[in-house]
């Protein structure tokens, strides 16, 4: 691309938080710096510790102090005027959604004859508590409306832009591109020695990780537990994830099942360093995914070039990478004795189901996203200029 792109690129939560969504913005926007783009991100600054402004891996990062938390969301005081002021310095916005200003970033797009990309990281889904449900009313009401303002929508894969009832008006307008996902090659030694330390060397190891919150369906697999041990009794369950999310009490709900299964399950705490979540996963025989929903969890994709295959429930967007890779099972969603059936046979015929690294990567490559992301934005801007 010869064009060098000024991008203004906003959302809620950037580093140094560390989510999926968090994770694909910033390896987007570092591989951008990296081949010579000037990229800005203007996010929350949801620690008071956090510097203002910095520039973090050549991407600058603008931090504007929070008024309250609304649900995952935050109130900005400063967005309007700060967003306003960095759009004039761009040539092209991008939003990652869900964000409760979706709306306002591309109504100043329209206004500054700026175009604008929104990337859809999954339809809203909030627990079904009556606050909940509003907030997500309300939120769904302005993204749409942002849909319906933006110049492309970007969306981690078709399947999940088909199914999409929020999605299904802006198929005109929609590019299905890969998430970046990236992590280190498994150290094996160390894999060895964490099982020892954990006292798992003799048992078979179902990994999963995340928050813990509804859309996770983290309570089927607590379901299924017993069901798997009834089968292959030296099972064990290994965690790695959040279990105290502040804006969601699920666990609590399912803490009694945590309790009862409480001798198959081995809890890591959140894994923050790349490395160790790495390891994590190779430790693991097959990884679980038992989602109610969820547009494209990146998650699976480091397991499988961890060398762990995949049990995910076949719903769109979460059943993308087994279905493109063969590297793992699909099974019913929200049901427990599907999920413990596909994991007993993934477990039981694991050399069926493995694929190599470099299989995976030949799909799941961060610089052919970036290569589409480039295309995209130069031909937006190309034709703005027209």
């Amino acid at each position: 691309m010869e064009l060098r792109l000024k991008l203004l690129v906003t959302l809620t939560y950037y580093y140094p938080h560390w989510t999926g969504l968090t994770a694909y913005a910033q390896r987007l926007a570092e591989g951008l710096a990296k081949r010579g783009h000037q990229i800005t991100v203007l996010t929350a600054q949801f620690k008071s510790t956090l510097a203002r402004e910095e520039i973090h891996n050549g991407v600058r990062i603008v931090r504007l102090p929070t008024a309250l938390h609304l649900s995952r969301g935050v109130i900005m005081p400063g967005f309007i005027p700060t967003l306003n002021r960095l759009a004039k310095e761009n040539d092209l916005l991008q939003v990652h959604t869900p964000m409760l200003e979706t709306n306002f970033v591309t109504r100043i797009g329209l206004w500054q004859h700026k175009p604008t990309v929104i990337t859809h990281h999954g339809d809203l889904v909030m627990p079904k508590k009556n606050s909940d449900q509003m907030i997500e009313r309300v939120m769904t009401a302005l993204m749409t409306q942002g849909e319906r303002e933006a110049t492309r929508i970007t969306v981690h894969s078709c399947d999940y832009a088909a199914h999409s009832k929020f999605l299904s008006p802006f198929r005109s307008k929609l590019d299905c591109i890969y998430p970046p996902v990236e992590i280190p090659e498994p150290q094996p030694a160390v894999v060895a020695q964490w099982r020892a330390d954990l006292g798992l060397t003799q048992n078979k190891l179902v990994g999963f990780a995340g928050r813990f919150v509804e859309e996770k369906g983290f309570d089927y697999l607590l379901q299924a537990i017993p069901r798997v041990r009834a089968k292959i009794p030296n099972v064990k369950f290994v965690y790695a994830g959040e279990i105290n999310v502040v804006y969601e009490r699920f666990f609590d709900k399912w803490k009694y099942l945590v309790e009862q299964e409480r001798d198959s399950i081995v809890t890591l705490g959140l894994l923050l360093d790349p490395q160790r979540l790495a390891n994590f996963y190779a430790m693991n025989d097959v990884f679980a995914l038992p989602s109610r929903t969820d547009c494209f969890p990146s998650v699976q994709i480091e397991a499988m070039l961890s060398g762990a295959p995949v049990v995910a429930t076949d719903i769109p967007g979460a059943r993308e990478v087994v279905r493109v890779t063969g590297m793992g099972k699909l099974v019913a969603p929200r049901d427990p004795q599907a999920l413990a059936d596909g994991l007993v046979e993934v477990l039981t015929r694991r050399d069926a189901y493995m694929k190599t690294r470099a299989q995976i990567r030949a799909i799941f490559n961060t610089a052919k996203t970036l290569d589409e992301y480039e295309k995209l934005f130069e031909t937006l801007i190309t034709q703005n200029e027209h």
